[in-house]
């Protein structure tokens, strides 16, 4: 995606898909902690949402006290010293108390080291992983949302951090090095990570510049994994479920979904389609429906936001105090075969139906209509094509047709579609072409 300059489109995502897919994300974290928060007894966990459900509701008789009580001494841990003490490593600090009761009191609670056996203490070695055609189309849609999903919280961090540092990011440079950094950790039977906005902020608000700090807390990461391996076997899994409950409650951001809920019913639609998708089907489906939706809906407003206004001899204005001003002449003020119409806004194929909708309802045809192109920044070529059929349309029955004060960029997208002259005239102004009325 660096190689590829995705960095510079991914900015374009809606601002309702990045919180719906968000708040998914955040829904399934929570949804696969319950198991180890309520110590159920669950044969086989399905990962779809629904099902899995449906498996923790029929296992509810077997909550483990003990469990659940480890689960709400680390939550009210974390929140407490995050409420009082914000500077403190409130889940460091939680998992470490955890750990210490479940080694003092037997409460057979499930640990790392029940679950998954003896941790580590070194570095394993590098080795590439097998590689199939199959293993190939198995993985590589999971591997694509996860690289955008990755790529979108990085950016989002970076902007995050260009405003409370006053620098600004490379988008392309952070992806490409991102890819390089996960790809070396896989090969260290790692997993892929990303930036996130929370510990960003952390790291800045705690006098981090530069890219320095990061390298630190990567070597501070290696001396707790070489020093405090074989100290992680006693962490309860109640306790990291604890951890990832909170960081999924953080991570939803609830104001921005109730607001984007409120502020619009194309917004609320966007939101809550990439949203319950991406819980209820999967991330890549949530993310590229909730682009088309939200790229549609910029289309209609963009649309809706085009505006034609004018008709019979209507003329440009002229402040009082110019020296250029004309004297009033009554019966060019009110010439009956000129009718001038002034388009403001992007007038592209969303627009095209609502522009010439106005234009046709004309009743007589005058003899001169004058098109001031002077507040359209762009025109492509379906709008352009369009004109060109109305173009004719008109000059069968005898009205011509003058281009005024259209943009160079526009002029040649006009010109490419065929409106040249004789077809058209141009002029540099409403008030030229106005003068242009046959006699």
């Amino acid at each position: 995606m660096g190689l590829l300059r995705a960095g510079t489109y991914i900015k374009y995502i809606p601002f309702p898909v990045t919180v719906g897919f968000t708040a998914g994300i955040a829904v399934i974290i929570a949804a696969s902690q319950i198991r180890d928060l309520f110590g159920l007894t669950i044969a086989h966990e399905p990962s779809a949402l629904l099902p899995k459900l449906l498996a923790i509701r029929n296992a509810l008789p077997t909550v483990h006290v003990p469990t659940l009580g480890i689960a709400i001494l680390s939550v009210v841990l974390i929140v407490a010293l995050r409420r009082f003490r914000p500077n403190w490593p409130s889940f460091l600090i939680a998992i470490s108390i955890a750990a210490i009761v479940c080694a003092v009191f037997p409460l057979d609670v499930a640990t790392v080291h029940s679950r998954f056996g003896a941790i580590p203490g070194s570095l394993p070695t590098p080795a590439l992983p097998t590689f199939s055609v199959e293993k190939l189309k198995a993985v590589l849609p999971d591997g694509i949302a996860i690289a955008l999903l990755g790529a979108i919280e990085s950016l989002l961090s970076a902007v995050v951090a260009d405003g409370m540092t006053g620098r600004r990011h490379r988008s392309n440079c952070e992806l490409s090095a991102q890819g390089v950094a996960n790809i070396v950790s896989i090969l260290f039977g790692g997993i892929c990570v990303t930036g996130t906005v929370a510990r960003t902020a952390t790291n800045v608000r705690a006098g981090a510049r530069g890219p320095v700090s990061g390298i630190f807390h990567c070597a501070y990461l290696l001396i707790f994994l070489l020093i405090g391996a074989p100290l992680a076997g006693y962490i309860p899994l109640a306790a990291l479920g604890a951890v990832l409950a909170v960081v999924a409650w953080n991570m939803a951001e609830k104001e921005e979904f109730w607001s984007l809920l409120r502020s619009s019913r194309g917004d609320a639609v966007v939101l809550l389609a990439t949203f319950l998708l991406t819980i209820f089907v999967d991330l890549i489906t949530g993310i590229g429906v909730g682009v088309v939706l939200g790229a549609l809906l910029f289309l209609h407003r963009m649309a809706e936001s085009v505006e034609i206004a004018g008709g019979q001899s209507s003329l440009e204005d002229v402040a009082d105090d110019s020296d250029t001003r004309s004297h009033y002449d009554a019966q060019q003020a009110t010439n009956r075969d000129v009718m001038v119409y002034h388009i403001s806004g992007a007038f592209f194929f969303g627009a095209t139906a609502r522009v010439l909708g106005v234009l046709e309802r004309v009743g007589t045809p005058p003899r001169l209509l004058v098109l001031d192109f002077k507040d359209v920044p762009l025109i492509d070529t379906t709008a352009a094509r369009s004109l060109v059929t109305f173009v004719n349309k008109v000059g069968r029955l005898g009205t011509s047709v003058v281009f005024a004060a259209a943009r160079p960029t526009v002029r040649r997208t006009l010109n490419r579609a065929g409106l040249k002259p004789p077809l058209v005239r141009y002029s540099a102004t409403a008030r030229e072409a106005a003068t242009m009325a046959p006699q």
